[in-house]
């Protein structure tokens, strides 16, 4: 009997080794696809929060370029207004604008080699810059009842004078002339024909 169970043993060994070693590749073919889908699946994940912060990164800028925009506009806005409201209160009567027209300008020597140099502002109509050795001025023209031509920089308390024949400049603030006995062009003029011809005093006595 047992010679009998050992010879079945004997016949059977070699099907058995031959069921059992199949096994393996199957294990390890099974395996392979689960471990390629793993790695398929990892770079889908990876690729997906490349895509999402991407997408943060490009919604992060997008907000930052609204918001810088944003900003430029509104300052843009607030300078246009106050540029309205410098020109509105820059803005001239008829009258004023007539004086600003009968204002000499150029570099205009004065006395002890003084010079000033007198601007019509572009931006501004009737308005001029008036500068020197030491000083600046941005002023408008005044009306007054004697003719004479005046222009003010009221914030640096200066006046400039314009007669026939000369012009001085004045600073209100500190009591000082800071310019006197200019002349442009014109006034040579008017100042030389004083000198050939001078007016009459109404001190003098009337000649018989």
């Amino acid at each position: 009997m047992k010679s009998f169970i050992a010879s079945a043993l004997m016949l059977l060994a070699p099907a058995l080794v031959l069921a059992q070693t199949p096994a393996k590749p199957e294990a390890k073919a099974a395996a392979k696809p689960a471990a390629k889908h793993a790695t398929k699946s990892e770079a889908k994940t990876a690729k997906s929060s490349d895509k999402a912060a991407s997408s943060k990164k490009t919604t992060v800028a997008k907000a930052k370029h609204e918001g810088t925009s944003s900003r430029t506009q509104l300052k843009s806005a607030t300078n246009q207004v106050a540029s309205g409201i410098i020109a509105a209160e820059a803005a001239l009567s008829p009258e004023e604008l007539a004086i600003a027209e009968r204002v000499h300008v150029g570099r205009i020597p004065c006395e002890l080699g003084a010079f000033v140099t007198v601007t019509a502002d572009p931006a501004v109509p009737g308005h001029f810059h008036v500068e020197g050795k030491g000083f600046k001025y941005f002023m408008a023209p005044v009306a007054t009842t004697t003719g004479t031509v005046r222009l003010e920089d009221q914030k640096g308390g200066a006046v400039w004078l314009q007669i026939a024949n000369k012009s001085m400049l004045m600073n209100q603030k500190l009591g000082q002339r800071l310019a006197d006995e200019c002349m442009s062009p014109q006034q040579v003029v008017v100042a030389e024909a004083i000198k050939k011809n001078p007016p009459v005093s109404v001190l003098e006595p009337v000649s018989k």
